[in-house]
């Protein structure tokens, strides 16, 4: 065992999603403590030119037909592969649902320890520790690995995604596996349907979420938005319950916004959803618990009933 990391990114849609880059930035920290490199491994069909973005020490690629879509059979066998022949101290996954497929995968296969929900890393002679976000954000549970290898699944935005990006040459390796004899088979990728706005284009956002309480209080978020000029999203207990559509849907299995304004009334701020919306400008958070994880990162939170925040906000916008 080295003590190299190892980083596993993410490609969605043609774009290397900015968790790899978090990731590669930690990394860099922590690999100059155990004195090892920072390797990123990157897989799928025509990436050359996303392979070299990454401030890493080494960057290697499996360009594959066979891994143009995401299928976790193909992917879990070439990271198991490309995982034995690095032999990484530490293997980062974003914790995301194409990482905890592939981190599960790998801890079954090589039975080292995984560790999700992590939100930051630390290492010292020699040892690894890492701190979780459990019970939706609402527990911090330290972890501490000792000297042996680990994975982990790294909450999205954890750490700035700047510091791990970069201009590494890449170098494109083989598939170490078949691919043309799998299991599973991808089938297609079904994207959302469009609706009646783009609430990636707009400027200010009303976020509703489970403390809403009931259909009927769409109503209020409706008219404040509208006296902000803004639109209303979502967290996803909102769009599952049929309240508003999918297309309104903010988070990882939503869309990802990054309006001047966002302001979330209800929603406690759990890794899906801040995945979608951290690089907003400006965060406003109303929620009647005080240890609701997104206290953690909006700029601005009241501890109050959100009926009452509304209607105070109106009566001045009046």
């Amino acid at each position: 065992m080295s003590n190299d990391i190892l980083v596993v990114a993410e490609v969605f849609d043609g774009k290397v999603s900015d968790i790899s880059y978090e990731m590669t930035g930690k990394a860099k920290e922590l690999a100059g403590v155990l004195g090892g490199k920072v390797i990123v491994a990157i897989m799928g069909s025509g990436i050359s030119g996303l392979a070299a973005t990454f401030a890493s020490d080494s960057t290697v690629y499996v360009d594959d037909p066979g891994l143009a879509e995401f299928n976790p059979e193909a992917y879990g066998k070439v990271v198991e592969a490309l995982v034995a022949e690095k032999a990484p101290k530490v293997t980062l996954f974003g914790y995301t649902s194409i990482g905890m497929d592939l981190a599960a995968w790998l801890s079954a296969k090589t039975g080292s320890p995984c560790i999700a929900f992590v939100n930051d890393i630390n290492a010292a002679g020699g040892a690894v520790s890492a701190s979780s976000r459990v019970y939706g954000g609402k527990l911090a549970a330290e972890v501490s690995v000792g000297e042996g290898s680990c994975i982990m699944t790294v909450l999205a935005g954890a750490f700035p995604a700047d510091a791990g990006r970069g201009s590494t040459a890449a170098e494109q390796v083989a598939s170490p596996v078949d691919l043309g004899s799998l299991a599973i088979k991808f089938v297609k990728l079904i994207k959302p349907a469009g609706g009646d706005v783009d609430i990636t284009s707009v400027d200010k956002l009303v976020a509703i979420g489970r403390g809403i309480g009931s259909e009927d209080g769409i109503e209020l978020a409706q008219e404040l938005a509208e006296a902000l000029e803004a639109e209303v999203a979502a967290s996803r207990p909102i769009t599952d319950a049929g309240w508003l559509p999918k297309t309104r849907q903010v988070g990882k299995s939503g869309l990802s916004v990054k309006p001047k304004l966002y302001l979330m009334m209800g929603i406690s701020g759990a890794p899906e959803h801040l995945e979608g919306m951290k690089d907003a400008e400006l965060i406003i958070a109303i929620n009647t618990d005080a240890n609701a994880p997104i206290f953690d990162v909006a700029h601005y939170g009241a501890t109050a009933d959100l009926y009452e925040v509304a209607e105070e906000m109106l009566e001045l916008l009046d």
